[in-house]
C-alpha cells in the first residue's frame, strides 16, 4: 500500500468525478479520505504512515477542493522497498461497466469446469457441465473458464454451449477458454468462447527454468518471442485477453517480470501467476507479487491474478498474502477440487476475506468497519454449489473441511454445547445461513403435494428445469414420497442432480434388482438390464462376497464384461466404491458413487445414484459407470448375454 498519499479533507464531489459510481461501490462522505492521482485509490486517514515527509513541488498543485491536494508523486519522498511500487489498478473494465460490479473487490476466477475437472475421474459430460456453469453464474462468480477447446471435441462444445448460454444471460460471467501459447489452440479457443457477451482466452506458457529446458526444449528468448506473437494474436480475436506464466513461483523473478512486460505490450488485460506444483509460501507469494509491481511495465493498468495447488496444505493461505500484496484476481475451484492434492477452494477464500473485512478493508482503501463486499460471490449459493459438484463428480467433500463439511457447524464438546447454547459466538465465528444452510432446512414436501408445490418449492431452491426434467423429478419425487415421510430440500437436490445426468449415453439401464443374503447364505443378485441399443430386455443372476458385489457380477454376465474386482480386471477395473446418506434418518435416500477404470487407457469413469435402497443405488451406479466407459471404448462392444439374445427378442 503506498504510504505517500495526501491527507486531506473528504471531497466526494472531486472523487466521484474521476472515480464512476456503482451500485456495489459506495464512498462515505463524511469519512476523512486521502486520494492519489497515480493510483485512483481512495485511502482512509488512518492507513497514512506518520513518517511521510512532503518536499516542496516545484509547481503549484494541480488542484484544490474543499481542502484536498492533489500531489504530484514526484513530489513525495517515500520510504524503503515502496520506493518504486506501482499502483494497483482499479480501473473498471467493459464487464464490471455493465454488470455494475465494484472495480476494486477481488474477483473470483472459477476453473471448476477446467482444472477442477482434471482431478482422476471427475470428468462430466457436456450437460453436467452446463449445469455447474449456470450455479456459479448464480453464485455470483465473475469469470467462469469453461474448459480446454482444445483437448476434445466434446470440450470444445461444452465451452461453446457455455458461452452461447450462460455467457449471454442478463448479469453474465466472463466466459473463458483456456489455450497453449499456440494458434491452433488460441484459433479454436476464439471460436468455443466468441458467442459469450463477455469471452476471454486464458493463454500460458513455461517460464521456470526446469519446464522450459525439459519440456519446451526452448530458450528465455524463444519463450519471450512466442509469447508478444501468440498474446498478440489472441488479443486480434477478443478483447481480454489473459496470460499465464506456467510454474512462475519456481520461476526467476527478473524473467518473471519480463515475460510479463511483453505480454502487457501485446495487450494482455490480466496476468496470472501460477504456482503450478503447491511449491510456495504465504510470504513468498507476496513477495513476489510485490516484487512484479516493481519491476513488470505497465502492470499498473492490468488485473493480477493468482492461481495455486495445495500440494503442502497452503493454497488458501497462499492467496491471502497474494492478496496483501495485490493482487486482485484469484483462480478457485468449487470444494478445492483439482489435480493431485486440488486447487485453492472457492469458498475458503471469499469466507476468509468476508469474516476477516475488518482486517482486509484498509488494503482495499476501505475503512476497517466498512460492510462492503470484498468479492461478487452470493454467499448463500456455496453450499449448493458444494452439493452440486460433490454430486456431478462424486469427489466427497471430507466432513472437517472448512465452510462446506459435514461437520463445519457440529459440536460435540460439552463445553463448547454449552457455549453455543449461550450464545453462537462463541464458538462459531460464520453462521451457517450465510452459506446457505439453513436449520430450517426440515420437511418442505410430502406425498401429498402436488406438482404446483414442488415446482415453488425447486424455485425456491433456486433449481431451474425445463419440463421434461421437471416431470421426471417429480415421479421421482413421489417415488421417493411413497418411502420416506420427510422430503427435505437435500432430498430434492439430490433427485433433480439424479435425473439431471446426461442419459443421452446410457446404453444400458436397469429395470429390476433382488437380493438374498445373511448369515449362513451364499449372496445371490438377480438383474433384469434392458440394451436401448439392442432392444433387449434380459435377466441373469451371480453370486458374491457381498449383495453389492452379486449385483456387479450380475450386470458384468449380463454386458460380456470381464471384471468388476480388483484381481480381474480384463475390461474393467472397480477403483472405488462409496455410500453416503443425503439426510439423517433411517429412510434416508443413499448417495452412492462408483469410480471404474477402462485397464488400457487408464481413464476413469464416474457413475452415480442415489435411492432409499443402497443396493439399488449401487447397482444403478455401476450401470452408470459403465455406460460411460462403453461410450469411450470404441474396441469394447459388450452385448447382452449372447446365448440370451435370440431368447430375448423372442420375448
Amino acid at each position: 500500500m503506498l504510504r505517500f498519499t495526501v491527507v486531506a479533507a473528504a471531497c466526494a464531489a472531486s472523487s466521484a468525478s474521476i472515480m464512476p459510481q456503482f451500485s456495489s461501490w459506495r464512498q462515505d462522505s463524511s469519512s476523512l479520505l486521502a486520494f492519489s492521482p497515480s493510483s485512483a485509490l481512495l485511502l482512509p486517514q488512518s492507513r497514512l504512515s506518520s513518517t511521510c515527509s512532503f518536499v516542496k513541488p516545484s509547481s503549484p498543485p494541480t488542484a484544490r477542493c474543499r481542502g484536498m491536494r492533489f500531489v504530484r508523486p514526484g513530489s513525495l519522498r517515500m520510504s524503503g522497498g515502496e520506493m518504486n511500487m506501482k499502483p494497483i489498478n482499479v480501473k473498471p473494465s467493459k464487464h464490471d461497466l455493465e454488470t455494475g460490479r465494484d472495480p476494486t473487490r477481488v474477483k473470483v476466477f472459477d476453473t471448476t469446469l477446467r482444472d477442477g475437472e482434471q482431478s482422476p475421474g471427475c470428468s462430466m459430460t457436456s450437460d453436467e457441465k452446463m449445469q455447474v456453469a449456470k450455479q456459479l453464474a448464480r453464485m455470483g462468480v465473475d469469470v467462469i473458464e469453461a474448459g480446454f477447446p482444445i483437448a476434445s471435441n466434446d470440450d470444445f462444445l461444452a465451452v461453446k454451449q457455455i458461452a452461447d448460454v450462460v455467457g449471454n444471460y442478463e448479469n453474465p460471467p466472463i466466459i473463458c477458454g483456456l489455450a497453449r501459447a499456440t494458434e491452433g489452440d488460441i484459433r479454436r479457443c476464439a471460436d468455443a468462447v466468441k458467442g459469450a457477451r463477455f469471452p476471454r482466452i486464458h493463454t500460458f506458457i513455461a517460464t521456470s527454468d526446469i519446464h522450459m529446458e525439459h519440456k519446451l526444449r526452448k530458450s528465455r528468448e524463444e519463450v519471450l518471442k512466442i509469447t508478444k506473437q501468440m498474446v498478440t494474436l489472441a488479443k486480434s480475436l477478443v478483447d481480454d485477453v489473459e496470460f499465464s506464466a506456467e510454474d512462475a513461483l519456481r520461476s526467476d523473478r527478473a524473467f518473471l517480470a519480463q515475460v510479463f512486460s511483453v505480454a502487457i505490450k501485446a495487450g494482455a488485460t490480466t496476468i496470472n501467476v501460477p504456482d503450478t506444483v503447491g511449491f510456495t509460501t504465504p510470504t513468498e507469494f507476496k513477495e513476489t507479487i510485490e516484487y512484479l509491481r516493481k519491476h513488470t511495465e505497465g502492470i499498473e493498468d492490468v488485473t493480477i491474478s493468482v492461481h495455486g495447488h495445495d500440494d503442502l496444505g497452503m493454497a488458501v493461505a497462499n492467496f491471502l498474502g497474494a492478496i496483501e500484496g495485490g493482487a486482485r484476481q484469484v483462480e478457485v475451484t468449487v470444494n478445492g477440487i483439482g489435480e493431485r492434492a486440488g486447487n485453492a477452494a472457492m469458498e475458503e477464500v471469499v469466507m476468509a476475506l468476508h469474516v476477516r473485512k475488518s482486517y482486509y478493508n484498509p488494503m482495499f482503501g476501505r475503512p476497517a468497519d466498512s460492510n462492503d463486499a470484498l468479492t461478487n460471490i452470493v454467499l448463500k449459493e456455496i453450499h449448493r454449489s458444494s452439493r452440486l459438484v460433490t454430486s456431478l463428480t462424486g469427489m466427497m467433500v471430507q466432513p472437517n473441511k472448512a465452510i462446506v463439511g459435514a461437520n463445519a457447524f457440529a459440536h460435540e464438546s460439552g463445553i463448547h454445547q454449552d457455549g453455543m447454547l449461550k450464545n453462537k459466538l462463541t464458538y462459531e465465528i460464520i453462521d451457517a445461513s450465510t452459506i446457505g444452510l439453513d436449520n430450517s432446512d426440515g420437511i418442505v414436501l410430502g406425498k401429498h403435494s402436488g406438482r404446483a408445490a414442488f415446482k415453488a418449492r425447486l424455485a425456491d431452491l433456486g433449481i431451474v428445469l425445463n419440463e421434461d426434467e421437471t416431470n421426471k423429478a417429480f415421479i421421482r419425487f413421489k417415488d421417493l414420497a411413497d418411502k420416506k415421510k420427510e422430503i427435505t430440500n437435500a432430498d430434492l437436490e439430490s433427485i433433480v442432480n439424479d435425473e439431471a445426468q446426461d442419459l443421452a449415453a446410457n446404453r444400458f439401464k436397469v429395470m429390476h434388482v433382488q437380493v438374498t443374503c445373511g448369515i449362513s447364505m451364499v449372496p445371490t443378485a438377480t438383474v433384469t438390464l434392458r440394451d436401448e441399443k439392442d432392444d433387449l430386455e434380459l435377466t441373469d443372476a451371480s453370486t458374491g462376497t457381498g449383495p453389492v458385489d452379486a449385483a456387479f457380477q450380475a450386470v458384468n454376465r449380463l454386458c460380456g464384461i470381464q471384471g468388476g474386482g480388483q484381481a480381474n480386471a480384463a475390461d474393467v477395473k472397480l477403483m472405488e466404491y462409496s455410500v453416503s446418506s443425503v439426510t439423517a434418518g433411517i429412510d434416508a435416500l443413499g448417495e452412492v458413487t462408483v469410480r471404474l477404470q477402462d485397464p488400457r487407457s487408464g481413464r476413469v469413469f464416474l457413475g452415480r445414484a442415489a435411492d432409499t435402497d443402497v443396493v439399488v443405488a449401487s447397482c444403478v451406479a455401476y450401470v452408470n459407470a459403465l455406460n460411460r466407459l462403453i461410450l469411450q471404448r470404441s474396441d469394447l462392444a459388450p452385448k447382452l448375454h449372447p446365448q440370451l439374445s435370440v431368447a430375448g427378442k423372442a420375448i
